[in-house]
């Protein structure tokens, strides 16, 4: 989470919000808004993320994360082909 609470603090401070008034925005404590700018909150829920996010111009999604080939699908790329 201390991506995302980077990209939560970047994202307020580019609104010109202090943390006081983005919490006041969304229902939370100061402290919260902290906590998950700064990754000190145990646990956030991911409603709250994405009101934050939302309430900033953004939204919330899910990508797939790259993985890695397997040795079969290095060998089928062949690679050290030199007409390439």
């Amino acid at each position: 989470m201390g991506d995302l609470g980077t990209l939560i603090k970047g994202l307020r401070k580019a609104a010109g919000l202090t943390q006081s008034q983005l919490a006041q925005r969304h229902g939370m404590s100061r402290a919260t808004i902290s906590g998950i700018e700064n990754n000190t909150i145990a646990e956030v829920g991911i409603r709250k993320v994405a009101a934050i996010l939302e309430g900033l111009g953004y939204e919330l999604t899910a990508i797939p994360m790259r993985r890695r080939k397997t040795l079969d699908e290095l060998k089928s790329e062949n690679i050290h082909d030199e007409s390439k």
